[in-house]
């Protein structure tokens, strides 16, 4: 990884989707676990996807849109997480890393779409 690589949203979002991977192997075989897993999986894996296609819009509205999906996926995932730890599926001490990068996603889509609808309006 070059040294600028920890600031490409792109890398980063892929290695989230990584160790949203690797939790969901490492969940207990019960039916609940897996169910919400599988949700947290669905939703955590998106992310980077959906920003790619972000990186990659044609348009001011279509780079919003595309962040917008990157944004609710992230809530979804930190929905999913936060229910493992209520659950004792998963401890917090397990996922506090993740949680923590859960945070810093959302904050940053957050950011990008707000500056985006600004810089459109200027």
């Amino acid at each position: 990884m070059e040294p600028d690589d920890k600031n490409d949203l792109r890398i980063r979002t892929f290695e989230y989707s990584r160790r949203i991977i690797r939790l969901f192997g490492s969940l207990p075989n019960t039916t609940i676990a897996q169910v919400v897993g599988k949700q947290c999986l669905r939703s955590g894996t998106s992310i980077g996807a959906n920003y790619r296609e972000a990186y990659r819009s044609r348009s001011r509205a279509e780079f919003i849109a595309k962040i917008g999906d990157c944004l609710k996926e992230a809530e979804e995932t930190q929905y999913w997480l936060e229910l493992m730890i209520a659950e004792e599926i998963v401890s917090n001490n397990k996922l506090s890393s993740l949680v923590k990068e859960t945070d810093e996603l959302v904050a940053i889509f957050v950011s990008s779409m707000n500056t985006a609808k600004s810089n459109a309006t200027s």
